[in-house]
């Protein structure tokens, strides 16, 4: 006996599937809290930037004497590289699930060209030693292509630290200090970001 014929009906494959997407597993423990911890961290920075943004804003714009023009203008450029740092540190944040904070580190004030510099400076030398941080806790949960934002991120602060000392006629401060003041070992990350800075290619050779 023939049986008449019924098409079987499956349905469409969407998501994920369709598009060859593997579903990632369940995340243990450790790797959520260490997933916080880059997300606190985070934070930290993101709050420092928008430090960082208003110190640059008013120092640039009050500075007096003619031997700080050329470096306020600096500080000025400074303002909108340090802007577009945030809006990248807030994307890093959204995108682990975390919430962006909303509230700047305090800033410092003075009428003295010399402290705004040393103050712009003592920040950029945290910034720089908690960015380094941050590439190791990006790497350690295997986020690479978040590790290499905040190195360009890096890149670009250590040369704000290099104007900063230039224009206080001093050395670059060691940002490889730990607290304590203990000095902490030099890491492949630490030899990478010397290699990307301005003139190294020029001294190597």
């Amino acid at each position: 006996m023939l049986y008449p014929y019924r098409p079987i009906h499956v349905p469409p494959v969407t998501g994920s599937a369709a598009r060859g997407i593997a579903m990632s597993p369940k995340q243990s423990p450790e790797v959520k809290a260490a997933r916080q911890q880059l997300i606190d961290g985070l934070n930290e920075d993101l709050s420092r930037e928008y430090q960082a943004i208003i110190a640059y804003v008013v120092y640039s714009q009050v500075m007096k004497g003619a031997q700080y023009m050329n470096i306020a203008a600096e500080l000025e450029k400074h303002a909108g590289q340090e802007l577009q740092h945030a809006l990248l540190v807030s994307k890093q944040i959204d995108y682990l699930g975390g919430s962006p904070v909303v509230t700047p580190k305090p800033v410092r004030t003075s009428t003295d060209p010399k402290a705004m510099l040393r103050f712009d400076l003592e920040n950029e030398t945290e910034t720089v030693r908690n960015y380094r941080e941050r590439v190791r806790q990006c790497e350690a949960i295997e986020e690479y292509a978040m590790a290499e934002v905040i190195r360009d991120i890096l890149v670009q602060e250590q040369e704000h630290q290099i104007d900063l000392a230039t224009a206080l006629g001093i050395e670059v401060p060691d940002s490889s200090r730990i607290a304590g003041g203990e000095r902490r070992p030099a890491t492949q990350i630490d030899r990478e970001e010397k290699a990307r800075m301005p003139g190294a290619k020029a001294a190597r050779r």
